[in-house]
This record gives C-alpha cells, sequence and structure tokens, in this order.
C-alpha cells in the first residue's frame, strides 16, 4: 500500500482547504481517506472503491448530506492512504477507527477482549477455567462468552454436571488433603490422587462434549451406562447416572437454542435521541452464552444500518467468528463485509437479515433488548446531565462543564503513597482516562506535597499534548491541598482551570463537604441535596476508591518483596518463582526445605536459608 499526503500551506488554519487542487491530482483506486481539522486532530476516516469520486461527493452541494457540509467546514486537509483492493481499504478503515476514534465516525468505545473457558490439555488431571486475551496456553477453549460473570456461571453449572477441577495449578501442586470443593460434592480431588485417571479422563471427556453442544449424544451415553450399571445391580451407580441425565436435562432446557446447531450471533440495533445500542446474543454449538449492550459513540443521529455496518466492520475484525450474523437492520455493504469477513476467519461467513420460525423469535428478543437497555441509557444520560447543569450553578461556570477531573491521595502511615486521578464527562466516568501517581521524593504522610507533585505530572503531561484539560479540577482536601494544586498549575502557566477544594464536613458525613474556591476563603453556599453535590461526591468517593485500591496493590507488593529480599542468594527472578509456584508467602512459609529444593535454581543452601527466615520470625 502507498500513501498520498497532501499539506496545509495556509497561513491561518481559519482559510480553507484547497479542495479543487487536491482533487485534480487525486487516484481513482481504492483506498483510505482521513480528515483533519485546524488543530491537527482527525476528525473522519472513511473507504472508497474509487478515492476520486468519494471524496469529491463531500464538496457537491447537491449530494452531500447536511452533516457532511457540517463536517466539511472544518477540514483543512485530506491525507489518502491507496490500498489494492476495496476489501483492503475496509479492513484498514476499521484500524484507523479504532486507533483514533474521529468524531464524525461511529466508534465502537467497548472492545475488551471477551472471556473464554479453557480446558488444558497437557496435564494428566486437566483444569477448566476462565481466560481472556491471547489463546497462547495449550488445550480446548470454548466462547466467547459475553461477560465474566456468564462465563463463571457456566463454571458453576458444569461443577455440579461434572466435577472437573477449576483450581490453578499452585493451589493444586501443593494439597495435602481435599479441599471445600470435595466435600460438597464438585470435585473428585485429583490433587490427594482420591479418583484415577481413566475415571477423571471420563468426566473431561463429558465436559468437552457439553461445551460442543453435543448434549444428546452426552444424554444418550450415560443412558446406556445407567442401563448397563442396572443390569449389573449396581443400583447405586445406576442411580447416580440417573440424577446427573436429570441435571444436565435441567440445564440444557435453560440454554439450548431450538433449531440452532452452529455458532450465530444475533445482532440489534436501536437508535433513538443520537444515542444508539447494539445488543448482541452470543450462540455456540446451539447454546445460548448470554447477550451483552454496546453503546457506540455518535456525532450525531444515523441511520441503524450504517450503525450495524461500523460495529460488524469494528468488531469482528479481530476477533473469533461465528459461521453466521443474524441482523436487525441489513449492511448496505453486506456482500463487502461477508467477503472480507470470510477471508479473516478462514470459513464462509453469513449475514442474513430475514428469518423466520424459532430464528425470528430469539431476533425480536434481541431487538427487545436493544430498545430496553436504549431506554435506560437515555434516562441515565439525561440525569447526568442535570447534574452537570446543577453544577454549573452551584459554582457559577458560564458554560456548562464538559470535562471534570479530581485528586486524592491514599497512604498508610506516610508509607507507599499513591494519587489517583479520576475523570468523568457528561456521561460520566471515563476509566480509560483514569491514571495513578507513585508519589516519592517528599516527607511521609505530608498529602499537600503529594498533591502538588501528582498535580505537576499530570498537567505536565496535559501540556505534552498526552490528554485533554478539565473545566474543573477538584481536590479532595482542605485549603493546604486545594493551595499546593493552584501553585502547581501557576508554575506550569495553566490559568484556564477552575479549581474546587472539596474539604469533609466537622462530622465527615457524606453531604456535609464545604466546597471551596481557589482565592477564596470563605465556603461556596450550596443547597443541601443538589444534584450537582450528588456529582460532585460520585466523583470525590471514585477518587478515593482508585487512590486506596492503587496503594493497596503498592503496598502488598512491597510487603511480598520485602520479606524476601532479606534472604542472601534470592534474586528477583527466584523470588518470582517462588511466589508462582507456592501460591504466595503462605505458602512458601508452609513449604519444607525438600519443597523448596524442587524449584528449579533454588540450592539446598539457599532453601535452608529460606525455611530458617520464615520459622525464625515465626519464632519471634
Amino acid at each position: 500500500m502507498s500513501a498520498n499526503k497532501i499539506a496545509v500551506t495556509a497561513d491561518t488554519p481559519e482559510m480553507l482547504f484547497d479542495s479543487a487542487t487536491f482533487l485534480k491530482s487525486l487516484t481513482t483506486r481504492p483506498g483510505i481517506y482521513k480528515m483533519f481539522n485546524a488543530e491537527g486532530d482527525i476528525i473522519y476516516v472513511g473507504k472508497a472503491k474509487n478515492l476520486k469520486n468519494r471524496v469529491s461527493s463531500y464538496y457537491k452541494t447537491l449530494t452531500a448530506s447536511p452533516k457532511q457540509q457540517v463536517m466539511m467546514t472544518k477540514v483543512v486537509n485530506i491525507e489518502v492512504t491507496v490500498t489494492h483492493t476495496e476489501g483492503e481499504a475496509l479492513l484498514l478503515e476499521c484500524q484507523q477507527i479504532k486507533r483514533h476514534k474521529p468524531r464524525y465516525n461511529i466508534c465502537l468505545r467497548d472492545d475488551k477482549s471477551f472471556p473464554y473457558i479453557y480446558l488444558s490439555t497437557d496435564q494428566d488431571f486437566p483444569q477448566i477455567t476462565t481466560v481472556r486475551g491471547a489463546k497462547k496456553l495449550p488445550g480446548k477453549y470454548f466462547g466467547p462468552y459475553p461477560s465474566a460473570s456468564a462465563a463463571r456461571e457456566s463454571l458453576k453449572l458444569l461443577q455440579k454436571l461434572f466435577p472437573v477441577r477449576q483450581c490453578d495449578d499452585s493451589f493444586y501442586n501443593h494439597r495435602t488433603r481435599p479441599c471445600l470443593q470435595h466435600q460438597i460434592g464438585r470435585c473428585t480431588a485429583p490433587c490427594v490422587g482420591l479418583v484415577d485417571k481413566p475415571t477423571y479422563a471420563l468426566d473431561v471427556n463429558n465436559t468437552v462434549l457439553f461445551l460442543e453442544g453435543k448434549g444428546d449424544l452426552l444424554i444418550d451415553q450415560l443412558i446406556t451406562k445407567m442401563e448397563r450399571a442396572a443390569t449389573a445391580l449396581d443400583f447405586e451407580q445406576a442411580a447416580e447416572f440417573r440424577d446427573q441425565i436429570g441435571r444436565l436435562r435441567s440445564v440444557l432446557a435453560k440454554q439450548f437454542v431450538q433449531g440452532e446447531k452452529g455458532d450465530v450471533d444475533i445482532i440489534a440495533c436501536a437508535t433513538k435521541l443520537n444515542v444508539a445500542c447494539v445488543q448482541v446474543f452470543f450462540i455456540r454449538h446451539g447454546q445460548h452464552l448470554g447477550n451483552k449492550s454496546f453503546f457506540p459513540k455518535l456525532s450525531d443521529d444515523h441511520d441503524p444500518a450504517a450503525i450495524m455496518q461500523a460495529f460488524i466492520a469494528q468488531y469482528y475484525f479481530d476477533k473469533q467468528m461465528p459461521h453466521e450474523l443474524i441482523v436487525s437492520h441489513t449492511p448496505a455493504e453486506t456482500e463487502l463485509l461477508t467477503e472480507v469477513l470470510s477471508a479473516q476467519a478462514k470459513h464462509a461467513v453469513a449475514i442474513t437479515g430475514r428469518v423466520r420460525g424459532e430464528r425470528l423469535k430469539w431476533l425480536q428478543m434481541a431487538v427487545t433488548n436493544a430498545e430496553n437497555s436504549l431506554l435506560g441509557k437515555l434516562s441515565e444520560k439525561s440525569g447526568i446531565v442535570a447534574r452537570f447543569l446543577s453544577l454549573q450553578q452551584i459554582l457559577g461556570c458560564r458554560d456548562m462543564p464538559k470535562r471534570l477531573e479530581c485528586f486524592d491521595i491514599s497512604h498508610t502511615q506516610g508509607g507507599q503513597t499513591v494519587a489517583s486521578c479520576v475523570v468523568f464527562d457528561r456521561e460520566g466516568p471515563v476509566k480509560s482516562a483514569y491514571r495513578r501517581f507513585n508519589i516519592s521524593g517528599i516527607t511521609g504522610g505530608d498529602d499537600v506535597a503529594a498533591i502538588h507533585q501528582a498535580v505537576s505530572r499530570r498537567f505536565k503531561r496535559l501540556q505534552q499534548g498526552e490528554h485533554i484539560a478539565p473545566d474543573i479540577l477538584f481536590i479532595d482536601g482542605g485549603k493546604g491541598q486545594l493551595n499546593a494544586a493552584q501553585k502547581a498549575l501557576a508554575e506550569l502557566t495553566v490559568n484556564n482551570v477552575m479549581i474546587v477544594g472539596v474539604s469533609k464536613g466537622p462530622d465527615r458525613k457524606p453531604g456535609m463537604e464545604k466546597l471551596f474556591l481557589g482565592g477564596q476563603e470563605l465556603p461556596i453556599d450550596t443547597t443541601a441535596g443538589a444534584s450537582g453535590l450528588l456529582l460532585i461526591q460520585h466523583i470525590r468517593d471514585e477518587a478515593h476508591r482508585f487512590a486506596i485500591t492503587g496503594h493497596r496493590l503498592r503496598r502488598g507488593k512491597v510487603a511480598k518483596q520485602s520479606i524476601l529480599e532479606g534472604i542472601p542468594g534470592l534474586g528477583p527472578k527466584r523470588r518470582q518463582q517462588l511466589l508462582q509456584q507456592f501460591g504466595g508467602l503462605q505458602g512458601i512459609s508452609q513449604a519444607g526445605v525438600d519443597a523448596l529444593c524442587s524449584i528449579d535454581g533454588i540450592s539446598r543452601c539457599v532453601a535452608q536459608r529460606i525455611y530458617e527466615h520464615f520459622h525464625h520470625q515465626d519464632g519471634h
């Protein structure tokens, strides 16, 4: 692929882009185009089969939509990247949208990796658990599941049906007696040899059959085993098979999708008031694994078919593809999408808009869920906007704030100090913008110095273009912390941010906080219960939670390292190995010298030191 970039030569950013000159030299080949505003931000990314025709259409008043005309008034530069095919352009467009999230594109926000159920295959007694991310471990993967809770729920069902171990290897390898899961009948305790390999392998095979959607075959096999046990007069064993069949039938009745044997995703879209919800039902091997709501970022009202097109393109290109997508609105470029998706998945992929019978019922269910989720989102959004309006009135802002930040400090007796910065916008918490700062070089317990350091580090990065400036900066603390934040911003010549101190009331009760503006001695007069105060409480509590979580992580890490670092001959790599193999400090402290020697690189001499170190401490 090659790029053809046109630079802006205007003396001022307000000057219009010379579209005529640009279009004359533009190629007719396929590719993508990126539109920039005066600040150099990408505001739109598009793809085209014919770049010249597509980009030219934006400058034709008769064919350009009103939304396109408004967008084009802000364009001062366009860059194009030429590709060999339209399919390549579609892939590149998706990558650029996900990377830059342009203002005028439909952008998918939630792009986290989905959980899978994982069954190991390289062990005598395999483990079953949930995993995310790359599939690096040897074994079988089932899913994806729409959420971690859905995957955990499936594991709970499996425990009741087939008692395959779900504990991690470090726990499993160091058991000396059965755990609680064995006592309640949900594990056969292979860790202490209470089950042989052939018997355990049967439970593993049954688990695989269930997860592969072969429930009917599994029931037939269990019926055969029940009849054999009854014929052999082993009525106790036959009763166990009978109970297992009953539990299995009950689970399958709840999860099985009638008429579906393969992998299908059912996708429904609902839109209202510039908000869209896309609901996805996940069906794998004929079983409904759950559903999930997505809320793409929109700059304006969009047709549901366009939202469906953008969602499928951005969501599926880097994920495992089902064989069919059933959609509530058919994308305009269905043929191109199926071609590219099939090439990416290395198997045929169909996008179906017209369905009947059982499939239609599932699609209608997805539409209903999308509409209900959308109503909930709209209600939530209107509530947040009302809180921002109230905040504007409380603080006397000229305009309604768009972005808020709040800082808090957490430490234990001055040690392992961590500062948190949380961010809210008019749609609620922006967790991707949260940051923590490990504070160093100050006197322990000096919260004023800690706030000064954290604010300085945060706004230095702002000046480097790493994030957006807030309209209001909240500081959890009294006048000392507020003055420290003011001083930090003054040193950086940042003077366009309102600073508000949030001081706890005399009884430290929620709702009794005092608000101080920078430069003012007296607190702001507020009305108890005002929704703007609830917003301040929310962001302050979130900053407090985020700071405490970071402090606990740092304190735990230091505690783990400090005990082991005092042992001569034990380097960072061996310390990490010990913690992993024994599942933490408690496991190491309970291990004998021989067990410690079994770790690669730990000599008997070092093992003896480790043992004596812990038991010497216990003696004191």
